[in-house]
């Protein structure tokens, strides 16, 4: 991985690195009700471990991701895969409620490595071929999103919860192996210290409207995201359903379909203006959950709106990376830094937000929710693409793309 760009291989690599670590974050899931009964827990309450990953995971992303411009991004990528490890080997072996949400949070934190791969996919890809390389990166790490349920699902169903833990443990020490053997030695971007690299965040998140508008539009499609797949386990598990964990996880698979929309996404994000493909993943967003609203005791419009709800969330997404990674070249992994800690922050406020639902109102008030958080999202980009419309500045960076 020596050459100017990427390879085809080198980007499938990088797609099954990413999707593989961040699996980590999500395996958690639908193991809520097993770890609810070994320690008599409440389910929301057990639940908590699903949020607190994401808020470890959004606590990484501020603080260790920018990291990307000054160290060298390998050893970066390689440490902080061994610290996974450990981290999920202290979830495997938790003897109480309280050290495995400390596991939790700590498995958040180290499980940042997709975003130090994605702007390296991004410095390494050919101009014209941006766009496309991210969204093959970026499906490999949905379907690893997505997947990682349907394991954990079974494994959890076979083995028990702490299996999975292991498991995973093993898998990201094969990857230190592989990742050590295959990724490039990289250079540092910025000649500053930490402090002044941190200003540098603060500094672009101010600066830059169009980095600004696509972290809060990715945050609040995250927030919907993570607050369905959180309070789906709970739906499934209870009454009429009744599913156990590997049941439950098997609805990943329907997600996974959604990942196949991220490179054409991406490749449609090439050479044109992408901000159309944000309002289509938007309204996808809507229509998926006014379908959940009418699931009813039936599993097609659940499946269905499962699958449109992942597309649209990857149009989102991957437009969104796409314009701000073509912005400032040198500043992508600080840009990667704005963009991914408001969506993990999100995420974890969606979680949390619907397991209130939930408590509040079950599943209708959960979809009644989220669909008032998607209707504001689609203000919000009316409004920003209509003050945008005077901006020279931002037509000029969404020419670039």
């Amino acid at each position: 991985m020596e050459q100017k760009h990427l390879g085809k291989g080198d980007t499938a690599f990088m797609a099954a690195c990413a999707g593989l670590i961040v699996a980590n974050i999500y395996y958690c899931q639908p193991l809520i009700v097993l770890m609810a009964k070994e320690w008599g827990l409440h389910e929301s309450i057990a639940g908590r471990v699903t949020y607190l990953t994401q808020i470890g995971y959004a606590m990484g992303l501020l603080l260790l991701v920018p990291l990307g411009d000054i160290l060298e991004r390998r050893k970066q990528i390689l440490f902080g895969t061994g610290a996974a490890i450990v981290a999920l080997l202290m979830a495997a072996t938790a003897q109480n409620f309280i050290i495995l949400q400390i596991a939790s949070v700590l498995i958040g934190v180290c499980s940042i490595i997709p975003q130090l791969i994605l702007p390296l996919g991004a410095t390494l890809a050919a101009d014209h071929k941006r766009g496309s390389t991210i969204g093959v990166i970026m499906a490999g790490l949905l379907v690893g999103i997505l997947a990682s349920r349907s394991l954990s699902g079974a494994i959890g169903s076979l083995y028990g919860w702490r299996a999975m833990y292991y498991i995973a443990a093993g898998v990201c020490a094969v990857l230190m192996v592989l990742m050590r053997l295959r990724f490039p030695v990289s250079r540092s971007s910025f000649n500053g210290n930490y402090g002044q690299l941190m200003k540098s965040v603060a500094h672009y998140a101010m600066t830059q409207p169009l980095l600004r508008q696509a972290a809060v539009t990715n945050a609040l499609s995250f927030a919907v995201l993570s607050a369905f797949w959180v309070t789906m386990v709970l739906f499934l598990s209870a009454a009429p359903f009744g599913y156990k964990s590997f049941e439950i996880g098997l609805f990943g698979l329907a997600g996974a379909a959604g990942a196949l929309a991220a490179p054409l996404v991406g490749k449609i994000s090439d050479g044109r203006d992408p901000r159309n493909n944000i309002i289509i993943g938007l309204v996808c967003e809507l229509l998926s959950f006014i379908g959940f609203y009418f699931t009813g005791s039936g599993i097609f419009l659940l499946l269905a709106g499962i699958i449109i709800l992942d597309v649209g969330h990857q149009a989102v997404q991957v437009t969104n990376q796409t314009i701000i990674y073509s912005i400032l070249p040198e500043a992508r992994n600080r840009f990667n830094t704005v963009f991914m800690t408001s969506t993990f922050i999100g995420g974890a406020t969606g979680s949390a937000m619907g397991l209130f639902l939930w408590n509040v109102g079950h599943w209708p008030a959960v979809c009644l929710g989220c669909s008032a958080i998607i209707t504001v999202n689609i203000l919000l980009f009316f409004r920003n693409k209509a003050k945008a419309a005077g901006s020279a500045a931002v037509e000029m960076a969404l020419q670039k793309i």
